[in-house]
């Protein structure tokens, strides 16, 4: 199950229903691909969503440019990572899932001053690897490593789209019919999912046919 963009949105009184949801989906991980919270007073609703994310399943965590912005990025990173979540920042985990080995990799948002991507060692043939990275304009970087599926978040689905004829109208650092506005791409080979995010408030331009969104991806090895 991947979660993003959330921008201090509740769904239901703590995120009961958006808590329901994650639970139906019956994930065997979750990542999260980072803007959690706007501002600071959003902060206080996350400790106990988290809390909740950890008891469905093992969750992963990577920081977005509003965790920055808002001057919380630490802070949600210790907090969190208090609470049993795996935050990556320029790092990665091995884990395992019903037989398989996943090799997950997380970056944090560059406006946290670093960018850690090229610290990522990951190797062709090594279990499959993925990657969290909340910006999908920066796919080129992220194709230069030999990851199998790089999930990301920060478009909103280009605030504006029109199904079967416009996937997205405007899009941060991508402008006007970005490319990797949401949803599951083919770059040379390279699986790429874009989240159109759970937040309707967070932007000036309003969404048009394009309802907040939680991803379920399923992973199916090779032959099966």
């Amino acid at each position: 199950a991947h979660l993003s963009d959330l921008h201090g949105k509740e769904f239901g009184s703590g995120n009961s229903l958006l808590l329901q949801v994650v639970e139906n989906a019956q994930p065997d991980l979750i990542v999260i691909t980072g803007d959690l919270i706007d501002q600071e007073s959003q902060y206080d609703a996350l400790p106990a969503l988290m809390d909740r994310l950890t008891a469905i399943a093992p969750t992963y965590y990577v920081t977005g440019n509003h965790e920055w912005w808002s001057g919380e990025a630490e802070r949600i990173c210790r907090d969190i990572e208090a609470l049993g979540i795996h935050v990556l920042r320029g790092d990665s985990v091995d884990i395992f899932v019903k037989d398989q080995t996943l090799t997950v990799y997380g970056i944090d948002d560059p406006d946290g001053g670093e960018d850690q991507l090229p610290a990522l060692s990951p190797t062709a043939g090594d279990g499959y690897a993925i990657l969290l990275a909340h910006r999908p304009e920066r796919i080129d970087e992220y194709r230069q490593y030999p990851f199998d599926l790089v999930v990301s978040g920060h478009a909103h689905g280009g605030q504006w789209r029109i199904p079967g004829i416009l996937n997205g109208l405007y899009a941060p650092n991508q402008g006007f019919f970005p490319a990797y506005a949401g949803g599951c791409y083919d770059v040379d080979g390279l699986a790429f999912v874009v989240s159109r995010g759970l937040s309707r408030e967070s932007t000036r331009i309003p969404r048009l046919f394009n309802p907040p969104e939680l991803v379920v991806l399923d992973l199916v090895p090779e032959g099966t």
